[in-house]
């Protein structure tokens, strides 16, 4: 069997993100080969700055196995975590994070304050960066040029 391309999938939501003026992020969480949750970012629509897709997957992958801990699922997210969105994986004991273009300005895995490698980091999940890299830095461009000249 095939395994599904959840990076795919999360490229999808941060397409949708774009269509609502958010910045385009998206998040798939994975047990096997079965989504549990997606989101893209929300924090315009819903006034939240906590609402970036990785925080929604992980309220929504908790709320649908009633738990607070998702250990054994992995995080799809076409953009390096910030250091909060770090901090929810870490808190989440979420397994593996796959994530697509770094962020050199607000990323805190490869780039900032490398959370994961923090003392103050009580788990760190295993990490694969640069999954999808083109196709999310892609977006993210188009997004913030769109922006630049007056669209959106």
């Amino acid at each position: 069997m095939k395994r599904p391309d959840f990076m795919a999938l999360a490229l999808e939501e941060a397409e949708a993100a774009a269509g609502r003026g958010e910045v385009p992020v998206g998040a798939v969480i994975v047990s096997g080969n079965t989504v549990i949750a997606k989101a893209g970012n929300r924090t315009r629509e819903l006034a939240d700055p906590t609402a970036h897709a990785e925080m929604l997957a992980i309220r929504e992958a908790c709320r649908k196995i009633a738990s607070e801990r998702l250990t054994g699922h992995d995080l799809y997210v076409t953009l390096e975590p910030c250091a909060m969105c770090a901090g929810a994986i870490s808190f989440a004991r979420l397994r593996r994070l796959y994530f697509g273009a770094a962020d050199e300005k607000g990323g805190a895995v490869v780039n900032g304050t490398r959370f994961f490698a923090s003392p103050i980091c009580h788990h760190a999940p295993d990490i694969y960066a640069g999954i999808g890299e083109s196709a999310a830095a892609l977006i993210l461009k188009d997004f913030f040029r769109d922006r630049r000249n007056g669209g959106g």
